[in-house]
């Protein structure tokens, strides 16, 4: 497994921006797609983004699309997600995750994903 170690999270004002990292320990990082998952109080986890192995693949919930950018950068092991104009809804938990397959295809599927952050807290406030 990958260990993951994410960063970036806080308070804001709705409307404003935040940058998570994530970085992964795993000298083969570079092969593993990587995603992006969220959980607010009282709710089930979610997807919210997710990119391939390589970077030329993303995909994204339909409440974060055209708000949040996922993007990858292998030669430093680390995942980001870039958020824009954020609002109260987005409030929660947020987790980077690897997928189990080495070169795998991307998905949304949580149980795709077996290595998992610590999570950093975003909280927007209205």
């Amino acid at each position: 497994q990958v260990q993951l170690v994410e960063s970036g999270g806080g308070l804001v004002q709705a409307g404003g921006s935040l940058r998570l990292s994530c970085v992964a320990s795993e000298r083969t990082f570079n092969t593993y797609p990587m995603g992006w998952f969220r959980q607010a109080p009282g709710k089930q986890r979610e997807f919210v983004a997710a990119i391939g192995w390589s970077g030329s693949r993303s995909y994204y919930a339909d409440s974060v699309k055209g708000r949040f950018t996922i993007s990858r950068d292998n030669a430093k092991n680390t995942v980001y997600l870039q958020m824009n104009s954020l609002k109260p809804e987005d409030t929660a938990i947020y987790y980077c995750a690897a997928e189990k397959l080495r070169y795998g295809a991307v998905t949304t599927e949580q149980i795709s994903y077996d290595s998992w952050g610590q999570g950093t807290q975003v909280t927007v406030n209205s």
